[in-house]
């Protein structure tokens, strides 16, 4: 048996998604059919916490790693960046040099039980919320989306990592993938983000 730990913000949790629950829990049911169907069990659980930065992640990955150990083996995935990079009365929530500290920090901890980690890339912001502050207070812009994702890109080819490109696939059809808010996917978004992520969690089953 392993163990399938997805660290993340509202995205990873399946926010505006009524009908799926969000990507992470689309593979969750696809490992279950597949042991039912004679594979390897791979157990998923999914951590994600709306609105959390990696401030909170470096808090909570020890735990929660020390928490969930399989003997087989962990797979790892650590995907923020979308509230890491927004503006709030004026501060950035978090910085990038402490954005990439912070994701070094984790798969710091994460490496004490797993070989297998992957960074996910941030998502692109629909054009009506880019550089627009919104109800809660938060401005976003794709300019900083790209910063930041070069700052996983980095990290992931320094480090031997694995790179989750959800970014690219929804670039051109965004304004259909996302949802009203112009931040989380829509059941369409998590769909495409669900078939991105199965070949990756077939290596495991």
């Amino acid at each position: 048996m392993r163990y399938g730990l997805f660290f993340g913000d509202s995205i990873t949790y399946g926010e505006y998604d009524g009908v799926f629950g969000g990507w992470v829990d689309i593979l969750k049911r696809y490992a279950l059919q597949k042991y039912n169907e004679g594979s390897h069990e791979l157990i998923l659980f999914n951590l994600g916490i709306g609105g959390e930065t990696t401030d909170g992640l470096v808090k909570r990955i020890p735990h929660e790693m020390a928490a969930r150990n399989a003997a087989e083996g962990n797979i790892v995935f650590i995907s923020y960046g979308a509230n890491d990079l927004a503006i709030k009365e004026d501060i950035q929530m978090v910085h990038p040099e402490k954005f990439a500290a912070n994701i070094l920090t984790a798969i710091q901890e994460a490496k004490k039980y797993s070989d297998d980690i992957y960074l996910v890339s941030i998502l692109p912001f629909s054009n009506n919320v880019d550089g627009v502050v919104v109800a809660s207070g938060k401005l976003r812009t794709n300019n900083e989306v790209l910063v930041y994702n070069q700052i996983l890109k980095k990290i992931t080819a320094e480090n031997s990592l694995h790179y989750v490109d959800f970014h690219s696939a929804f670039l051109d059809d965004k304004e259909i993938l996302l949802s009203a808010d112009g931040v989380h996917p829509n059941e369409k978004g998590y769909g495409m983000m669900a078939e991105i992520a199965i070949p990756i969690i077939e290596k495991y089953l």
